[in-house]
């Protein structure tokens, strides 16, 4: 019997159903997502939470992916994808479980290169291996050229929701609600799960090895010790405390200490920064009168709480972004709130935009990212919506933080001179010489500032802080540009800060 023309032929029977297949790249791509957003968290304790570090990350995810998808072609052409599938699904489980044991181990032993070397390979080897199940997938259900468009077409539109879907999830649901190490294990097992499943349906096999990998993984990580008492929306937070201080609690965020709280006595203030921050507010207004004050970041509360001791009758409005970090307050460092201590879990910006004109006494700027004020609380028209809702005297104190040679600070200084009447700049004196990093605390006002008496205060402080103001900053600030919405490179102006 002759064969009809081939035109008339039916077509192939795809190797691998079309559910099948978009299971496949849908999960591959969402889980090339949240190994991409978990590395930025896993990280942060030893990089910090800086525009570098998200560079990084996504520069080697884009380039596993990249490579991932050329190498998985390559493959699909030279071997039957059915046998490469389990194993790529199967592998990438295993380093995808083990990446917070090898990103603390390498970071416990102190050496910079090779926790990048970690960082760098615990992202890029799962990503690539993840990238190339869809070039393998799309070649299975290949059967006709006259379908290619439709087929690649609508394989990678399911991988672009997959994407989508794995950086919903991680950034809304999973790093709010479970550990680093419990995510990434937890995806390691999926993945050898998965791989498991395409070995049973197209090879009748399951492997064994990877899957002991998963477990030894999660049984390593829940033995070495955690850098976290809690893992928060944006933060991995440590609550110490002071050896030198029964009472004394430190609030530590992604490696860097934030907020000092004394349990049983909230006049007690360790950090250099707040007491300059008390020395303001005791400069520009008479002893224990009641402000209306305005806090952009919280931290551990500090200073509110402070204020609330010293000033009765005060009324302080908290702006904290991260409920992770309210509630650690509450927990663990006795935050307590009323009607005239209120915190929203609201970003600075957004939350100063609805108070009302001329409302604040005081308005006190001590919000970080990592290791750097929110670019969008340091640009002209954050300060400008400072200086609508202070009274005509009111003031602003802002904490800083900048390295040798000072760029951000001088930029920042430089964009408050530009809305404010008067400003003046605190800090130590090698810090304003440039010659060294640190906190330095912004003060600005319409009103004259009284820094003659800052400066006593700072004295009786024992802080060894100076004050410049007047030409003397305008020396300091030099040409320092003013930073706007429309540019604002705070992370590229800032050294790291390296105290760590």
């Amino acid at each position: 019997m002759s064969h009809p023309p081939i035109d008339q032929r039916q077509p192939t029977r795809p190797a691998l159903g079309g559910v099948a297949a978009g299971v496949l790249v849908f999960g591959a791509s969402a889980a090339v997502l949240v190994v991409e957003l978990v590395a930025l968290r896993l990280l942060a304790p030893y990089l910090g939470l800086t525009l570098e570090t998200s560079t990084l990350v996504i520069g080697i995810a884009l380039a596993a992916i990249a490579a991932g998808s050329w190498m998985g072609g390559r493959t699909a052409d030279l071997v039957d994808p059915r046998r490469a599938l389990a194993p790529l699904l199967a592998v990438s489980g295993a380093a995808v479980a083990v990446t917070p044991v090898a990103v603390r181990g390498a970071a416990s032993l102190g050496d910079g290169s090779l926790l990048l070397i970690a960082a760098g390979a615990t992202i890029f080897v799962p990503g690539a291996l993840l990238a190339a199940v869809t070039p393998m997938v799309t070649k299975l259900r290949l059967t006709d050229l006259s379908e290619t468009g439709s087929v690649v077409g609508r394989l990678s539109g399911i991988g672009t929701a997959g994407a989508i879907v794995g950086t919903v999830i991680t950034g809304f649901v999973l790093i709010s609600r479970v550990p680093v190490t419990g995510i990434m294990v937890g995806l390691g097992v999926v993945l050898v799960g998965a791989a498991a499943l395409v070995e049973v349906g197209v090879r009748r096999r399951v492997p064994v090895v990877p899957g002991l990998m998963v477990v030894l993984g999660g049984l390593l990580a829940a033995v070495l010790p955690g850098d976290c008492d809690a893992e928060t929306t944006y933060h991995c937070a440590d609550v110490q405390t002071d050896p030198a201080r029964d009472t004394g609690r430190v609030l530590v965020l992604d490696g860097l200490r934030h907020s000092y709280v004394d349990l049983e006595d909230p006049t007690f203030l360790e950090f250099a920064y707040v007491k300059a921050l008390s020395a303001v507010v005791a400069s520009e207004y008479a002893e224990g009168e009641p402000l209306s004050a305005y806090h952009l970041g919280g931290g551990g509360m500090t200073f509110p709480r402070y204020l609330a001791s010293t000033r009765p009758g005060t009324e302080s409005l908290v702006s904290e972004i991260d409920p992770g970090v309210v509630e650690v307050d509450t927990e663990r460092l006795g935050l307590r709130t009323g009607p005239a201590f209120e915190v929203r879990v609201e970003d600075g910006r957004t939350g100063m935009g609805r108070l009302p004109d001329g409302s604040r006494d005081l308005v006190v700027g001590d919000a970080f990212g990592g290791v750097s004020v929110p670019w969008h609380l340091t640009t002209r028209e954050a300060v400008e919506e400072v200086r609508r809702v202070l009274t005509d005297e009111g003031v602003y104190a802002v904490n800083l933080i900048d390295h040798a040679p000072l760029g951000f600070a001088r930029a920042e200084l430089a964009t408050l001179g530009e809305v404010f009447d008067h400003v003046a700049l605190a800090s130590n004196p090698t810090t304003l010489a440039g010659a060294g990093g640190g906190n330095l605390v912004a003060v600005a006002s319409d009103a004259p500032l009284d820094t003659a008496a800052l400066e006593k205060r700072l004295a009786d402080l024992g802080i060894g802080w100076d004050v410049i103001s007047g030409e003397d900053l305008e020396s300091w600030v030099g040409d320092a540009e003013v930073l706007t919405d429309d540019f604002a490179p705070v992370d590229q102006l800032l050294t790291p800060y390296s105290a760590r």
